[in-house]
């Protein structure tokens, strides 16, 4: 009975350990599994890794050279990506031209050969390209195209031999491409197919859609294939020339379309560094590096498009600005953008290096460049427009100024790759900037709230940037740049910037920096010398008409040639100002030497001189046309005051200028007056043997100063001694120099 009762004790004790074990298990199992997935959760997280990629712009004509880049980087990615276990993408951007079709081959035939296993090669197609080239991206994994953009005609009107139609389909028979198919490439190669898009019924309610020439539609319905739907994309005879938006609505061909290179790198979830394009491959090694510091003046302004002309002359493949600029101008700073934003054009990348701060014009200027550098304490930003003169802002212009601020910052943004709604919010404090996220791709962009109402409901908004909220302009230091899109990753010195940029260590960087020539030219730009040197020139005009010595005149022409010197290297001035100027030159001396009169020469040639001396004086066409005026005014105003100060010199000198001990022998004493014993004449002009010398007359046109006489009974060219001469008054010859005849008007 005891046993019996210990052992009925001893089983409900185990049956209550294994019921408490049962329950606690449970609890610890979830607790467990808990820490399990997060541990599983957690391990993609840490695993989860951006895929790697670079982009390659192959230039026409495609050249072994270019083989060799693409295949060296194909095969570093595939080898960064079997290490490090990430997807791995190489962009190859397509340019229209012309290349060989050896060269094209032994290209598209490594891309579509190669055991690329952990590697996915791209064509990005942003214009249109034709010919070989064409053959390259159909050899690629995956095409993406501008919706605006065409590719095809390879053959370029004709049809490939028949041994390079063999070639193409060999390499297109790998199906590297599953939207490139032997029918399609069939229509790209000879214009003579004709491509049809059928749709086959193959029962039970299943369509298929597929590509096929006329001959294989026939032969499909030979073989009592049904096809519900028959569609032409290409006639027979027309070369097949395919746009991205084509190709998209046909689903065909490319695998998507986008806007921009940065759409293309954002697509594939690529950093930014992607961005920075080997152009074929070749190492850079004329590098240009100029120094923008200070405030953005005149004097910046002329050294800074000087420099770049400089080195667009020196044939150099890359250009670093290295800009620490608190401001400026903003005429100048959207000038200086927009010719480094040209440059692109002549195959010449530019890098702005941001060592501490670029704020305001600074910042404009950077965003002219294709990449941008910071350092990570670095500024960028806060582009507020004003407008100040006089010490008074300019309210009503102030509007049109931001509103052409904003257009520019938008340009500069497209052009170069960077959110347009962020850099418009570098010049407009009210402007708010969200985060969005593409509703199908799940690409991360910026947009104000305008755009993503005007795109529906293709974006997803997210939260408000916070250096975007209204009463602040967009200010950011280097690594938040980066983050924004705005700029590239940070660097932490210029060797870090120098192998970032792939620049060989034995190139030294040769500072460019404002020298002696730059600050002449700033000083005689300023208006206190512009004003001089018109002076002087116009004064030396009047004294050398008194004279005739020559020695006046060279002086006169050194000082109009120094004051458009000035303002050619400052660039506010070209060979148009040049001309105006020569021709009201020449229109007054028509006026004084040759057909004096009519005044018509002598009105065209002043105000030729003046539109001359206003354009060389500024640069139009700028912010708005209230500024240009404004400008303008201040210009004539200047030129006003610098007339004014030569009138009353002339009025002085007609008085002590007889009195000049090294003048008195050469003009008369004093001009357009009498002496106290008659006109005094120097003994070698006197020229008593003259038939005219003191003869008297009637002036038959007014005399300002040249115009025309009758002096004994016949009409001759005289020029009035000083001031001028009505028409129909007495007048007398006092000088005679070679065909030149100075009178005066005789008075009563």
């Amino acid at each position: 009975m005891t046993c019996r009762l210990d052992l009925i004790t001893l089983l409900k004790a185990f049956a209550a350990i294994l019921l408490l074990q049962a329950a606690v298990i449970p609890f610890a199992t979830a607790d467990d599994a808990g820490s399990t997935d997060k541990a599983v959760e957690a391990a993609p997280a840490d695993d989860k890794k951006l895929p790697i990629g670079q982009l390659l712009e192959l230039t026409s004509p495609i050249t072994d050279e270019a083989l060799g880049a693409v295949r060296k980087t194909a095969l570093e990615l595939q080898r960064q990506a079997a290490k490090e276990k990430r997807p791995a993408y190489l962009i190859l951007q397509l340019s229209p031209g012309s290349s060989q079709f050896h060269h094209v081959y032994a290209l598209a035939d490594f891309l579509a050969s190669e055991p690329l296993t952990q590697l996915t090669t791209v064509a990005w197609v942003p214009e249109d390209v034709f010919g070989n080239n064409v053959f390259v991206a159909l050899a690629c994994q995956e095409i993406v195209m501008h919706p605006d953009a065409h590719l095809g005609d390879i053959g370029r009107g004709e049809a490939l031999r028949k041994e390079d139609q063999d070639i193409v389909r060999g390499i297109i028979a790998k199906r590297r491409n599953a939207k490139v198919t032997p029918a399609l490439v069939a229509g790209l190669m000879n214009p003579s197919e004709t491509i049809l898009h059928l749709t086959v019924d193959q029962g039970d309610g299943i369509k298929e859609k597929r590509l096929a020439t006329a001959a294989e539609a026939a032969q499909l319905r030979d073989q009592g294939v049904v096809i519900s739907d028959s569609k032409t994309l290409k006639d027979q005879g027309t070369p097949w020339k395919i746009s991205g938006a084509e190709a998209r609505e046909e689903d065909i061909l490319i695998t998507q379309t986008a806007g921009s290179t940065r759409d293309v790198i954002d697509a594939y979830g690529l950093p930014l560094e992607a961005l920075r394009n080997r152009i074929t491959g070749e190492t850079i090694d004329k590098v240009a590096y100029i120094e923008l510091k200070d405030t953005i003046d005149d004097q910046f302004y002329s050294f800074a498009i000087r420099q770049i002309q400089r080195a667009v002359n020196q044939n150099v493949e890359l250009i670093i600005f290295e800009i620490d600029s608190p401001g400026g101008g903003l005429l100048h700073s959207a000038d200086i953008a927009n010719t480094i934003a040209n440059l692109r054009e002549k195959d010449i990348k530019t890098v702005a290096f941001v060592r501490e701060q670029a704020y305001s014009g600074g910042t404009i200027v950077a965003l002219g460049c294709d990449e941008i550098y910071m350092l990570p304490e670095a500024t960028i930003g806060d582009a507020i427009p004003v407008l100040f003169l006089e010490g008074q802002a300019l309210k009503d212009t102030e509007g049109k100024v931001l509103s052409a601020e904003r257009e520019l910052m938008h340009q500069l943004a497209e052009r170069k790759n960077r959110p347009p709604a962020l850099l418009e919010a570098i010049a407009d404090i009210d402007l708010e900037v969200f985060e969005v996220t593409h509703r199908k791709t799940g690409r991360v962009w910026f947009m104000s709230e305008a755009e993503i109402h005007a795109s529906g409901e293709e974006w997803l908004q997210g939260p408000l940037v916070p250096e975007t909220r209204k009463g602040v302009a967009l200010t950011v230091g280097g690594r938040r740049a980066a983050e924004l899109r705005i700029a590239e990753p940070p660097v932490t010195d210029l060797e870090d910037l120098r192998a970032r940029l792939g620049i060989p260590q034995d190139i030294k960087f040769r500072r460019i920096e404002r020298t002696w020539v730059d600050h002449v030219v700033f000083n005689l730009n300023g208006p206190a010398m512009t004003g001089l040197l018109f002076f002087i020139g116009v004064i030396c005009i009047y004294l050398e008409l008194h004279t005739m010595t020559g020695f006046f005149g060279i002086i006169s022409v050194l000082a109009f040639g120094v004051f458009f010197w000035s303002k050619i290297m400052g660039g506010t001035a070209g060979g148009l100002e040049v001309i105006l100027f020569l021709i009201g030159i020449g229109c007054l001396a028509l006026e004084i030497f040759v057909i004096p009169g009519f005044g018509v020469f002598g009105i065209s040639g002043i105000l030729l001189l003046l539109v001359s001396l206003v354009m060389a004086s500024q640069t139009f066409g700028g912010i708005t046309a209230e500024y240009d005026l404004i400008q303008a005014g201040r210009s004539v105003a200047m030129f006003g005051v610098a007339l004014f100060a030569v009138m009353v010199t002339g009025l002085l000198l007609s008085s002590f200028l007889p009195k000049i001990p090294f003048l008195r022998g050469m003009i008369l004493d004093p001009p357009g007056g009498l002496a106290a014993d008659g006109p005094r004449l120097r003994p070698e002009l006197a020229a008593a043997a003259h038939p005219l010398m003191a003869s008297r007359g009637r002036s038959v046109t007014v005399l300002r100063p040249a115009g025309k006489a009758r002096l004994d009974g016949q009409i001759v060219d005289v020029i009035s001694d000083g001031p001028f001469i009505m028409e129909d008054k007495d007048i007398e010859v006092v000088r005679i120099t070679g065909n030149r005849i100075v009178v005066r008007e005789v008075q009563a």
